[in-house]
């Protein structure tokens, strides 16, 4: 009995021992935890390509506007940025006197990318005479050339663009001086029509569509119906060779009914441009692009980008595989665009 009381007795001894040990780490680690916290703060160090940065307080913040950056550019002719590599974040231990230095390290990570600028050109018969920035101008020059009677007023139309160089811009009034050749004098002005959008109309009796555009311009290096050796059947579309991220815009308005990844065809977008003049469901492809910027519902019009040029899937190379599709038959887009 007398052992057993000892035993226990020591037992107690050995708790409070051990927790007024305890109490003392628990005490220390708060000590020490608060003069860290008066002299110290917690920050982000930043790194881009193992490159030392600089430092933020908020990597969140910091990210956001960098996506924004790589969505939007930086100002209204520049549609968006391409940036290969984004910046790292690391948690770190920094004296209070020193700062942040955000607009910093968003100037240097912003610099490494390639901006893509939006603008328009003023075509004739096909033929970029002059750029202008915004729809509304190029939208003008129709309709004062137009008004004006001018020879050549059903053969010019615009496109928009989007490239890595900005093209030399001019004011609706000069385009419209530089483009006017006077009419005929039998012609007789036409009456007003609606104002519907101008684009590059390609064979469009033919299609049966409203005006259709060239997605992208390039070089055209596999046409319809060939065969080759990387294929198990003749060429369903057309392969149009142009630079990786490129934008993609689509032949004319339409709904999206698929965008995703699709085996050979790499990253596709396939649009429902519904029924046209003949009765017949058109349908067009984009494949192997890079990535996608649409998502299965959205309803696209001509100055949407909808995807860009890659090189995913059964490719050998950044090109853009196009297809037209006729009631659900493929068909040579030859017929209608890039002749």
């Amino acid at each position: 009995m007398l052992k057993i009381k000892s035993i226990l007795k020591n037992t107690v001894i050995h708790l409070r021992t051990g927790f007024k040990f305890f109490l003392l780490l628990l005490i220390g680690a708060a000590l020490i935890s608060f003069l860290i916290f008066v002299v110290y703060k917690p920050m982000y160090s930043v790194t881009l390509n193992d490159e030392f940065l600089g430092y933020t307080s908020d990597k969140s913040e910091l990210q956001s506007k960098i996506n924004e950056y790589i969505k939007s550019g930086d100002s209204k002719t520049v549609a968006f940025v391409e940036i290969d590599d984004l910046p790292e974040y690391k948690m770190c231990l920094l004296k209070k006197g020193l700062t942040a230095n955000d607009e910093e390290i968003l100037s240097t990570v912003i610099s490494t990318g390639t901006p893509y600028y939006k603008y328009y050109a003023i075509m004739e018969n096909g033929i970029e005479k002059c750029f202008v920035q915004t729809y509304d101008e190029s939208e003008a020059i129709i309709r004062q050339l137009k008004e004006k009677n001018s020879s050549n007023k059903d053969t010019v139309t615009y496109m928009v663009k989007y490239d890595t160089q900005l093209s030399e811009l001019i004011n609706p009034e000069t385009a419209v001086a530089s483009l006017y050749v006077e009419p005929k004098v039998n012609e007789k002005k036409p009456a007003t029509t609606a104002s519907g959008r101008n684009t590059v109309v390609y064979n469009n009796s033919t299609l049966g569509l409203a005006a259709i555009q060239q997605p992208v311009a390039g070089s055209i290096t596999s046409r319809f119906g060939v065969r080759s050796r990387i294929r198990s059947s003749a060429h369903t579309g057309l392969d149009i060779a142009t630079s990786k991220g490129t934008p993609i815009i689509p032949v004319t308005a339409g709904k999206v009914t698929y965008a995703g990844y699709k085996g050979s065809y790499g990253n596709l977008v396939i649009i429902n441009h519904g029924k046209n003049a003949n009765g017949q469901a058109v349908e067009t492809y984009y494949a192997h692009c890079s990535r996608l910027n649409v998502s299965v519902g959205d309803s696209v019009d001509q100055n949407s980008i909808i995807a860009y040029v890659g090189s995913t899937g059964n490719s050998t190379g950044p090109h853009l595989h196009l297809e037209i599709r006729l009631n659900g038959n493929a068909v040579n887009p030859q017929n209608y665009l890039y002749n």
